[in-house]
């Protein structure tokens, strides 16, 4: 077992999962990778069917449950990996970590090794704007009892974890650290059902008021305060 988790939330898009497979052989990552998938999917069969094939490879593994949305996907497999991986990732069944000189997870491993703290890549859409793929020291998790602030469903997320580590002052862009994001925003995807959803007018105003009334509600400071003293303790 490796020291670091990848937590991927798939859903109609099993086509993804050889794809990912092939960018862990592509760019040497021996990083453990985690498929979640939910059990109405209606691609499920073809979930299952991938997940029979890379039965051998000791790497990837699959979950099967039922629909909690992106964020309570994550927040589930996250708390439930906490106690076995020092580090834990997030990416989009849409990113694809690309080679460079130095495998990506192994960036990770070296930016999180110094204690408690969060890094990210570019992902050619956004840069350094918004941490759209993500890794943190697993303490983080443990500490706040999720790795993404459950009233948000699927978006601003990525806006949460910039705001934890610039307020823990643990924070790591790495620029050459490529990991893409594929999205129809860059013309790199088709529109599908999926990104209709999470786009929507009604999700892109539910999850931007949730973001809001957790940065400036006080969720946002409560969170820090906590961060903070886990950083003091680890001192």
């Amino acid at each position: 077992m490796d020291d670091l988790l990848v937590i991927i939330p798939t859903r109609g898009r099993p086509q993804a999962v050889p794809e990912i497979v092939q960018a862990w052989d592509d760019t040497g990552a021996t990083a453990d990778l985690l498929f979640a998938v939910d059990t109405d999917d209606l691609e499920l069969a073809a979930y299952k069917k991938h997940a029979a094939v890379l039965k051998a490879d000791s790497r990837v593994r699959f979950t099967f449950g039922k629909r909690r949305r992106l964020v309570g996907t994550l927040n589930q497999q996250a708390v439930k990996a906490a106690g076995t991986y020092r580090f834990l990732a997030f990416m989009g069944d849409d990113h694809r970590p690309r080679p460079a000189a130095m495998p990506w997870d192994a960036r990770i491993r070296e930016c999180l090794s110094a204690g408690p703290g969060i890094v990210y890549g570019n992902d050619l859409l956004q840069g350094e704007a918004m941490a759209t793929a993500v890794a943190m020291t697993s303490d983080i998790v443990e500490t706040l009892g999720y790795m993404a602030p459950p009233a948000m469903v699927h978006l601003c997320v990525d806006l949460c974890w910039l705001d934890w580590g610039r307020g823990m002052g643990r924070i790591t862009y790495l620029d050459d650290m490529v990991i893409e994001h594929l999205h129809p925003a860059n013309g790199k995807a088709a529109m599908d059902e999926g990104y209709a959803e999470v786009n929507s007018e009604q999700q892109v105003s539910a999850d931007s008021a949730a973001y809001y009334d957790y940065r400036d509600g006080g969720g946002l400071e409560a969170d820090l305060a906590k961060l903070r003293k886990l950083i003091e303790e680890a001192a």
